[in-house]
């Protein structure tokens, strides 16, 4: 199937306007409007964050922040840019909040949105070779309605599943500052906590998403193991009945390195799926 941020059924896609999907214009599954209050600074992000009130509002908010320049500028110049094989296409270019169940039994949590992934599509892991393979997984765990998603509104449904990411925008080279992810983490943790009565496994996908689970279980005020578990694909620790998984990230490198496989993602999905009294 073709990537395309075009809905289901919509027009043969001509050329696209560049930059940003301005909020309340359409966009699938797009919660905010011109009135959703806009994120201008790491205070501003603290406040909104946890003044939000619902799931809803919560993403809505996440998904015009404005608070990380940097992060802000690059976004913004991948949406006007565009990579050459998705030209005729619109960028959503804004933050990309958490989607899936709103009453999820396992989180998914990652890093950040790729530029030309999350970052096009409006959804966080799709839209890329990475999301391919994920979502390949999930569908042979029963875990996600459909083998592949290529964009916002194109029926996909998680199962089960929230999809969440550390950091909202996609970062230059994927990396993120330290000030960048700790002004994004507010959205992380009120996201954390309107789900977390349901949540019964955190599937992290690489290092940075496992450094990330850890700060907000300690902030929740689980008690923590010591030392802090080292990440690694397959590892496990179970907190008071929370099962915390780690899974190596689905990357074209670890990929086409062999370092993880499909075999290998399936076996964390279907543990985190069984905890989590799903499949």
């Amino acid at each position: 199937m073709t990537r395309s941020a075009r809905p289901p059924g919509s027009a043969p896609p001509g050329p696209a306007p560049p930059g940003p999907v301005p909020p309340g214009t359409g966009w699938p599954d797009d919660q905010a409007t011109a009135a959703t209050p806009v994120a201008a600074s790491a205070v501003a992000v603290r406040i909104l964050a946890a003044s939000a009130g619902s799931l809803t509002e919560l993403t809505a908010r996440q998904s015009v922040c404005r608070a990380c320049p940097r992060l802000v500028s690059w976004r913004e110049q991948v949406a006007v840019t565009r990579r050459r094989a998705f030209a005729s296409e619109q960028y959503w270019g804004r933050p990309v909040p958490g989607w899936g169940a709103e009453r999820p039994g396992v989180v998914i949590l990652g890093l950040a949105p790729a530029a030309h992934g999350g970052n096009r599509t409006g959804r966080i892991f799709t839209g890329d070779r990475s999301g391919d393979v994920l979502f390949e997984s999930l569908w042979r765990c029963g875990l996600a309605a459909s083998r592949t998603s290529v964009a916002a509104g194109d029926g996909q449904l998680l199962r089960g599943v929230r999809m969440m990411a550390a950091v909202r925008c996609a970062p230059p080279q994927n990396k993120p500052t330290i000030a960048e992810r700790d002004a994004c983490q507010p959205w992380l943790a009120a996201e954390f906590d309107l789900i977390s009565s349901d949540v019964r496994a955190i599937v992290c996908l690489g290092h940075f998403a496992w450094q990330a689970a850890w700060r907000e279980l300690a902030r929740s005020g689980r008690q923590m193991p010591a030392p802090r578990p080292a990440f690694g694909h397959g590892t496990e620790v179970m907190l008071a009945g929370l099962l915390v998984l780690g899974c190596y990230h689905p990357s074209q490198q670890n990929t086409f390195t062999g370092r993880v496989t499909g075999p290998m993602l399936d076996a964390v999905f279907r543990r985190a799926a069984s905890h989590a009294g799903i499949a």
